[in-house]
């Protein structure tokens, strides 16, 4: 039972949980000193003031009292009352915990997919804020439409069509908590209508196969070949494929146009879904970017956008372009999922005032810059290494000799080279060829660091 009393300003429950009333209001009062809850010299209420908030007999508090006072816990002065006795605890023996091995944090990162985050436009996104901000309506604060802000859906889809060629339609996108965000709600709607399969790429990044498989899906990998990814042969292969079409994760490899056909045509034979991660879409420098697979079928493609590489992953912002069948499903999932509304008015006005596109075209070139010095220094003092996947993005395959991946790795670490293995995103049931190579990203140093790690690769390489 939990009583309260308040009395010369002391708030305290008490729980009387234990056996008979007496010994319960005794280790409820012990228990409220011992954790601190009453502080010494805090006045405690007279006998007959307690025992009528609780409800009990006088004698009964008194004897609790005469307890507590015998015991150390409680003090009686004339005139002063009853207080909570002055004690110095023990202080217990501390044990130092073992501290974990600490890692040297590395001089370069070239672990792929992060942006250069130094390059954020913080000037251009807090007037975009400010702007949103003051524009807003009292409403746009509440609970809301689950798909978003309608102002950034709307400007989503004029930029989603004039840039990837997507078919997006206000009412067709919802915005979720980036990339991650989008696929965990995607996962639970298939779940919900009796899908437990998504087929994913023989190469690609290891937490979206973990989101899936933990989400009740098997991650069986699509067929992959010298051309890159190939579609689902049989009729009941899989409920959706989750790829990278636009530019390959990690090998850098465009769906080939023969391939979109055959994968929208296996997506209309046997019902099936097709999760299109368009993750760096915007930064392809050596001709025009592909357009989204999307733009082939919006009825059977599930478009998937992030501004976690065009501006910052720690925006959290993402967004899908759903065939109109799943929307109010999708809705359904999204409870408790959106991204903050102020981050959403936000970049709805970062878009609508022509600062991102401005933002990309300033990051394309700088990105384009980084991967040509790349390319002309390894072309200088690692001849012997071949670099693929650059025509877009923000990372490139470094083909190495046979079994050298592991010691290049190592030897990259030496240099103070944060850098991952083609190995680490290879799926574990892949029926592959061996095959060695470093995926070097080129977006996250700042600029004045690119030359000093490119040295450090350059060195690091056999």
């Amino acid at each position: 039972m939990v009583e309260s009393w308040a009395t010369f300003g002391v708030d305290l429950h008490l729980d009387r949980s234990g056996p008979g009333l007496r010994r319960g209001l005794t280790e409820a009062l012990r228990e409220a000193v011992r954790g601190g809850r009453l502080a010494p010299g805090t006045r405690l209420p007279s006998t007959r003031s307690l025992a009528a908030d609780l409800g009990v007999a006088r004698n009964t508090v008194a004897e609790v009292y005469a307890d507590l006072i015998a015991e150390g816990w409680l003090a009686a002065r004339q005139g002063s009352g009853t207080r909570v006795a002055d004690r110095t605890p023990a202080t217990p023996e501390r044990r130092r915990a073992p501290h974990p091995r600490e890692r040297t944090r590395p001089a370069y990162d070239l672990v792929p997919g992060t942006p250069e985050l130094a390059s954020f436009p913080r000037t251009h996104w807090l007037r975009a804020a400010r702007r949103a901000l003051a524009a807003a309506p009292d409403q746009a604060l509440g609970y809301g439409d689950l798909r978003g802000r309608v102002e950034l859906r709307t400007a989503l889809a004029g930029y989603l069509s004039r840039a990837r060629g997507v078919h997006a339609d206000p009412d067709r996108i919802v915005v979720c908590a980036g990339f991650l965000g989008g696929l965990g709600v995607l996962a639970e709607l298939l779940r919900r209508r009796g899908g437990d399969t998504v087929a994913v790429e023989s190469y690609g990044l290891p937490h979206h196969r973990r989101l899936l498989e933990n989400a009740g899906c098997a991650t069986p990998p699509l067929p992959f070949d010298d051309r890159g990814t190939l579609p689902p042969g049989g009729r009941a292969a899989a409920d959706a494929v989750l790829l990278t079409p636009s530019h390959q994760f990690p090998l850098g490899l465009p769906l080939l146009p023969e391939r979109r056909t055959a994968l929208i045509e296996w997506a209309r034979r046997t019902g099936g879904l097709v999760l299109e991660d368009d993750y760096d879409g915007e930064f392809r420098y050596d001709r025009q970017p592909v357009g989204a697979l999307q733009g082939l079928d919006p009825d059977r493609v599930v478009y998937l956008g992030t501004a976690s590489k065009s501006l910052a992953p720690a925006l959290r912002l993402g967004w899908m372009v759903l065939p109109p069948a799943l929307v109010e499903e999708a809705m359904d999932a999204m409870a408790g999922r959106a991204p903050g509304v102020l981050d959403q008015l936000t970049l709805a006005a970062f878009l609508s005032s022509g600062d991102y596109d401005r933002h990309v075209r300033s990051a394309r070139l700088r990105y384009r810059r980084r991967r040509d010095a790349l390319v002309a220094a390894l072309a200088e003092r690692a001849p012997g290494v071949r670099v693929s996947g650059i025509a877009a993005g923000l990372h490139a395959v470094l083909e190495l000799p046979p079994g050298t991946e592991r010691q290049t790795i190592r030897a990259a670490a030496w240099h103070g080279l944060a850098v991952h293995g083609l190995s680490v995103f290879r799926h574990p049931e892949a029926a592959l060829p061996p095959r060695d190579a470093l995926v070097v990203g080129y977006g996250t140093p700042p600029d004045h660091a690119w030359a000093g790690a490119l040295d450090a690769l350059c060195r690091a390489l056999p």
